[in-house]
């Protein structure tokens, strides 16, 4: 007759274990999500989390408005609080909930985030004037030094150019003065001898 009450109690005292261990171990939802919208179509979310919660992860859902197609982002053994969003898509509305992932599994969703990605426009009329003359100064002082690049070696090869035609002029200056003198010696060599001239002849009787 004792038996089912001690059945009874052992259960009892298992589930308010299991109960126990759960709310030790559950976590919270993270907290205070962020959204910052980044150049080439992309964001960066940013959250917090309650300290002592046992995170070893996090996952993130996304979503455009009105469209029921998500992409799910799951990392584990980090303690990371940002993750990139990638590939979005300009002028478009994103729905975005985050969860922390413990050793016993996932929290609550975060509460929802929606956020609007720029126009390209929007992107450049956003840019503060000093960051655009810093590119344009960038950008003038990549191609001044091109430009230079470019002058320096047709300099070099002019004077490459000029030095070899010197050094041949030399050679044939060198070699002027051995030519006049073989055409002098070959000049000499063909000339007809001359007759000594002045003397008597005499006839024999």
């Amino acid at each position: 007759c004792n038996n089912p009450k001690k059945i009874i109690i052992i259960i009892i005292i298992i589930m308010i274990i299991y109960i126990y261990y759960s709310i030790l171990n559950s976590l919270s939802a993270p907290l205070n999500v962020t959204i910052k919208p980044l150049e080439g179509n992309s964001a960066i979310v940013t959250w917090d989390i309650l300290e002592g919660d046992p995170v070893i992860g996090f996952a993130i859902t996304q979503q455009k408005k009105d469209v029921r197609m998500l992409r799910f982002i799951q990392e584990v053994n980090t303690t990371t609080r940002s993750c990139a969003l990638w590939d979005l898509e300009e002028d478009t509305e994103y729905i975005v909930h985050v969860q922390s992932i413990s050793m016993s599994g996932t929290s609550p969703l975060s509460e929802p985030v929606l956020f609007r990605t720029p126009k390209e426009s929007e992107k450049l009329a956003s840019k503060s004037p000093d960051e655009v003359t810093m590119e344009e100064v960038g950008q003038a002082a990549q191609l001044r030094a091109g430009e230079l690049i470019i002058i320096v070696v047709v300099l070099v090869m002019w004077a490459g150019v000029i030095a070899l035609f010197c050094r041949q002029y030399d050679i044939i200056k060198d070699n002027e003065p051995n030519n006049n003198k073989d055409k002098a010696k070959n000049s000499s060599e063909c000339s007809t001898p001359e007759h000594p001239t002045g003397g008597l002849l005499r006839s024999k009787v």
